[in-house]
């Protein structure tokens, strides 16, 4: 079975302590150090409470499957796309379709034009 490209996913290839920073990090698409600064941040402002939270986050999120390391760049950003904003990279998505058919009516109306100028002197030549 394919592993779902926008579950949370523990980061362990890329994590220091089990995983959860740099699986905040690869979820969001930011930066891990920038998660961990965070998170330490978080800590100490909020008397210790966040390490609780972490703990049980390591101890309940599956680790990233090893298919979902090996995935283009490109596939990666939309996914991240997908998963942070689904109805903008919906809209983007159709947005893409509109201006190809948009693209293909126009081709559409060209060939049949010219066609219509073929058949008009076809028409001509009986």
């Amino acid at each position: 079975m394919q592993p779902r490209q926008t579950r949370f996913y523990l980061d362990k290839r890329n994590g220091k302590f089990m995983g959860v920073c740099a699986g905040i990090a690869d979820y969001f698409g930011w930066d891990p150090t920038i998660v961990r600064i965070g998170f330490a941040l978080g800590t100490i402002l909020g008397s210790g409470a966040l390490i609780l939270v972490y703990l049980v986050t390591g101890w309940v999120a599956q680790a990233k499957p090893a298919a979902l390391y090996d995935t283009r760049p490109e596939d990666r950003e939309f996914w991240r796309g997908l998963r942070v904003a689904p109805k903008r990279t919906l809209r983007d998505v159709n947005a893409s379709f509109r201006e190809s058919d948009r693209r293909l009516r126009d081709l559409e109306a060209y060939v049949t034009s010219s066609n219509s100028r073929l058949s008009a002197e076809i028409e001509q030549l009986r």
